[in-house]
């Protein structure tokens, strides 16, 4: 855990999170400022900065979290009609916490290109 990382709080239940799915190595939750009507955050619960700072030694958990996100989104009732998956890494990518997330967007259509 980073001592000052929010997400790493969240994970330690320091902070509360509205929790959508939990696993030993998974946890996501509702966004406060959600972009979309389903707005859910997936993070694994090992502190890892961004994707920029995964390894090969990372692969099982970047799967774990993007298989989260799926699960999620056929419990929410959005997977038929679709979703985004988002990964932001770094400031210019648009990042503004440092601690690896995968926005799952949903319940509404996401144009493209995005931004």
């Amino acid at each position: 855990m980073e001592e000052h990382c929010i997400f790493c709080k969240i994970v330690a239940k320091k902070i509360p999170a509205k929790i959508a799915y939990e696993d030993e190595h998974v946890l996501a939750f509702h966004d406060l400022h959600p972009q979309s009507p389903v707005h859910v955050l997936v993070i694994p619960k090992e502190h890892l900065t961004s994707l920029a700072h995964s390894t090969d030694a990372h692969i099982e958990l970047l799967g774990r979290c993007l298989r989260a996100a799926a699960k999620l989104a056929a419990e929410l009732g959005v997977a038929e009609k679709g979703y985004r998956t988002v990964i932001n890494t770094g400031n210019d990518g648009g990042q503004s916490v440092h601690h690896l997330h995968v926005h799952l967007l949903a319940g509404r259509q996401h144009g493209w290109p995005p931004g």
